[in-house]
């Protein structure tokens, strides 16, 4: 392990490895970033991978638009795979939230998001197997789908090893050093790599590694599960992803004839987690299922794991230098819909880091202080993971 570095990151989810890379194409090619066990261990190996715009604020319509240009052309622009399926995205919302959807799909199109507003009927052509009620309010995404985490997440990191960048696994971050307002190194179980910044993207262990140093984010961690399930691929060869907001839950395809589901978000504990699926709560979420797609009713359970969105009080990222501690960062509280945002999260993260400034996208509004400030962003809907 290197005893110097420019950076360390702690942390090698998605999130992590897009900062690690970007630093490195951004010429700083002395980082090392700090896993405690391996690449995608944590809330990146959980998750859905839907990859869709459909926010309520500009920031993160926009870091989710963009790297959707990423995840699209990942082959040319970062190099390996990122798995993308494009499926099209189908938001479904009740009666009372159709204005948070017109004013959502209204702000989507000035950033020149494609995405529309349609009709039941007009839902009966894009996706004849999805039912829907002359009632609800529905959008359409004909670019979004899904991707791999592991792909994207591993390619990453080969990437930046590759420009120079070190990553060392199962090698915990102990804590990090700071004297005189300024970090000094970062300490590990192999002994203490100096360093003037550190970068905490730790996932769910982020309010721990930043509370050793005193700093106090509110950050909670609530459990979500996901189901694999086996369909009707005779009477049910596709379908996209759809956004169920009208029954909280989402849905996408998982390869040629697998179906996945999301749902349920509750309070949870990071080292006690269940980690396997509640079959009655499940039992709820498929008979949803089953009146959005009838076929579904014949499909059958495969599978299922339970991870964690690290959600902060508006639900919202927090992308920012550390008030008080010079050359302290952090990219946490993703609140179940960063995957979407890592690439822009790793160039943004690196600008600001490199030039002290994200210049890509004002990433502002994600900003440490809104908290205190009161400044907190707002979702069209309670359905919050949609943000």
């Amino acid at each position: 392990m290197k005893e110097t570095a420019d950076v360390v990151i702690i942390g090698g989810g998605v999130m992590g490895c897009s900062i690690l890379y970007h630093l490195a194409k951004q010429g700083m090619t002395r980082s090392l970033l700090l896993e405690r066990d391996v690449l995608g261990s944590g809330s990146t190996g959980r998750s859905q991978a839907i990859c869709r715009m459909h926010y309520s604020n500009p920031v993160t319509a926009s870091m989710a638009w963009e790297s959707l240009k990423v995840f699209t052309g990942f082959g040319d622009l970062v190099g390996g795979s990122s798995g993308f399926v494009q499926t099209g995205y189908l938001v479904i919302v009740e009666d009372v939230d159709r204005p948070g959807l017109e004013r959502n799909v209204a702000m989507q199109q000035e950033l020149g998001i494609s995405t529309g507003l349609v009709t039941a009927q007009e839902v009966k052509d894009l996706a004849p197997m999805v039912e829907v009620a002359d009632t609800e309010g529905l959008a359409w995404e004909p670019e979004s789908g899904y991707a791999d985490p592991y792909m994207v997440t591993t390619s990453y990191a080969s990437r930046a090893r590759e420009l120079g960048a070190e990553i060392q696994l199962r090698a915990p971050a102990m804590g990090i050093q700071i004297s005189g307002d300024r970090v000094r190194g970062v300490v590990t179980s192999q002994g203490t790599v100096e360093t003037p910044i550190a970068v905490v993207a730790a996932g769910p262990w982020s309010r721990e590694e930043l509370g050793k140093v005193g700093v106090d984010l509110p950050l909670d961690t609530v459990r979500h599960q996901v189901a694999t399930l086996t369909r009707p691929v005779d009477r049910l060869p596709n379908h996209p992803t759809v956004g169920d907001i009208a029954q909280s839950f989402s849905f996408r395809p998982d390869g040629a004839t697998m179906t996945m589901v999301g749902f349920g978000e509750e309070p949870a504990g990071v080292e006690t987690y269940n980690q396997g699926v509640d079959m009655d709560e499940l039992s709820l979420t498929l008979g949803k299922l089953a009146r959005r797609m009838p076929a579904m009713s014949d499909s059958y359970f495969r599978g299922g794991w339970s991870g964690l969105f690290t959600i902060t009080p508006d639900w919202h990222p927090i992308l920012d230098k550390v008030p008080g501690v010079e050359g302290l960062y952090c990219a946490v509280g993703f609140s179940g819909h960063g995957f979407k945002l890592s690439p822009m999260i790793g160039l943004t993260m690196a600008e600001l880091i490199a030039d002290g400034q994200a210049t890509s996208i004002d990433i502002s509004p994600l900003r440490f202080n809104r908290f205190a400030e009161g400044d907190l962003l707002s979702s069209s809907y309670r359905y919050r993971v949609l943000a």
